[in-house]
């Protein structure tokens, strides 16, 4: 009897706490002495269901504003974001601080502790990338709009529509008069999209404040339309830039071709020699450290649905090329890879001008997979660049940012539980894949918090995240609400049976 007491009385600070009065009690008696209440998941269920409308309301509201974390131009709306979703979760009753440095500010909210259940901390981001070529947009970036059943506008799938589901999933157990059965934290930052300065900062002093049991963040995709899938498996990134320098200044052509070193050419050289035609890359030690795929996640991923040849006419190219001897979604999730993101030199003007540049410069990255680190990667880098430059330039190597690979275990009572909320909001059980692009800051969760990871994403591959007509498929929007709705129940359900 002391038990369902104790259980009421938990429950009953909480719905003080969320700001719901005495209406709420009878909703609390146990059905028998000793009983705990057993939450009404499909009160939560209709509950979603009436709010549809509103919700997307608040999404449209979030997206209008143009947080690009990258333009100083923008900061004003960044500031503007950051406050739209600290009032979101003040507005829900929740404990909110915002966290300041140089970058744009860090949200974080917590609901009060639950006796006896787990801690699961939310992580998402609220900066987006930057808009351009504006030319490109169906319609205006930051003008959302609905077509074709997907919400277009920059930010929609990356990361405010994901990561809004969870903060609505949470908030309809108190707008059913249900205590949650678990503590929530909510950490959302504002720079993801430029490196996460402020957060690995702060990261280990705020790492008391922030322990969890669990971390979930939706920031990825699903494995296809109507195939949701849980990331156990992010690469990770060194990205750079390399700036040859040749003569002075521009040199014309034909005074001077044949006689000194072209910093375009030199660079575009440099750049060819980095890869092999079987698509090895050919920085010294590089595969050294390189963890191999095991024979499980090769069996598991052979039996996924996946066509190299959809996969060309989605891209409309002629064929798929990379790494001999592995498949294309072992090449993407599981294997290192090279690309180059720009090439800078010369004139590029309308017409011709004939000259020697005196400078180039290319921006790349190397995605990185478990065991390979972008600090051993930038002094292979260097060593192959000291090696190749040519006589007559000289090359710098420029640091940008880096990020660890991070691969969780995927036969856990957390990974469970997500794949029956999966199974719940989706109406369909989750495949457990990796993902080939990275988000570095989960590695440094995993390092300060908790290696109890779930990537949940609801969006799709094709969903243009940093491209123009970025979208989001609404009724994706709709089932990841109700899937995070039903985590938080899974989750206290796990962690109580473990116990």
């Amino acid at each position: 009897m002391l038990v369902g007491q104790l259980a009421i009385a938990r429950q009953l600070n909480q719905l003080i706490f969320y700001g719901h009065g005495p209406s709420n009690l009878q909703a609390l008696s146990p059905k028998c002495p000793g009983d705990t209440l057993m939450p009404d998941l499909d009160a939560i269920d209709r509950y979603l269901e009436q709010h549809r409308a509103a919700h997307l309301e608040q999404l449209f509201e979030w997206l209008r504003i143009p947080s690009v974390s990258a333009d100083s131009h923008f900061r004003p709306e960044v500031e503007r974001a950051a406050a739209w979703v600290e009032q979101l979760c003040r507005g829900n009753g929740w404990q909110t601080e915002r966290i300041e440095g140089d970058g744009p500010p860090m949200v974080v909210a917590s609901t009060p502790p639950v006796a006896s259940a787990p801690c699961v901390l939310v992580y998402g981001h609220y900066d987006v990338q930057p808009a351009d070529p504006l030319e490109l947009w169906h319609s205006p970036p930051f003008d959302p709009q609905v077509r074709d059943g997907n919400i277009y506008a920059r930010g929609a799938t990356d990361d405010k529509g994901q990561l809004l589901t969870h903060l609505l999933g949470a908030a309809a157990w108190q707008g059913t008069g249900q205590p949650l059965p678990l503590q929530l934290k909510v950490l959302i930052e504002g720079e993801e999209e430029v490196g996460s300065g402020l957060l690995e900062q702060k990261l280990p002093e705020l790492a008391d404040r922030l322990a969890c049991d669990a971390i979930v963040i939706s920031d990825s995709s699903q494995y296809g339309p109507g195939q949701p899938a849980i990331t156990y498996g992010l690469r990770g990134i060194a990205y750079f830039e390399l700036r040859l320098s040749g003569p002075k200044q521009d040199l014309h052509s034909g005074l001077f071709g044949g006689a000194v070193t072209n910093p375009a050419l030199a660079l575009a050289n440099l750049l060819t020699a980095m890869r092999s035609a079987d698509g090895r890359i050919n920085l010294p030690e590089f595969y050294d450290a390189v963890q191999p795929l095991d024979a499980e996640e090769r069996a598991q991923w052979q039996g996924l649905n996946f066509s190299d040849q959809q996969l060309a006419q989605q891209l409309q190219v002629s064929g798929l090329t990379g790494e001999s001897g592995y498949s294309t979604l072992e090449r993407r999730w599981g294997r290192p890879s090279f690309d180059v993101h720009g090439l800078t030199s010369g004139y590029q003007g309308e017409g011709g001008k004939t000259i020697i540049p005196a400078r180039a410069s290319a921006k790349l990255s190397f995605r990185l997979v478990p065991n390979q680190h972008p600090d051993q990667v930038a002094d292979q880098l260097r060593r192959f660049v000291a090696q190749h430059t040519p006589p007559g330039v000289t090359c710098e190597v420029v640091d940008l940012h880096g990020g660890q690979a991070v691969v969780v275990d995927r036969h856990t009572p957390p990974m469970a539980a997500a794949a029956r909320a999966i199974a719940a909001g989706f109406g369909r059980a989750p495949v457990f894949i990796r993902e080939g692009g990275s988000i570095p800051i989960v590695s440094l969760m995993v390092e300060h918090l908790t290696d109890q990871v779930l990537l949940m994403g609801w969006g799709q591959a094709d969903d243009n995240a940093h491209s123009p007509n970025e979208k989001f498929a609404l009724e994706d929007f709709y089932r990841g609400i109700r899937t995070s709705s039903h985590l938080w129940q899974a989750l206290a359900s796990a962690a109580s049976a473990e116990a």
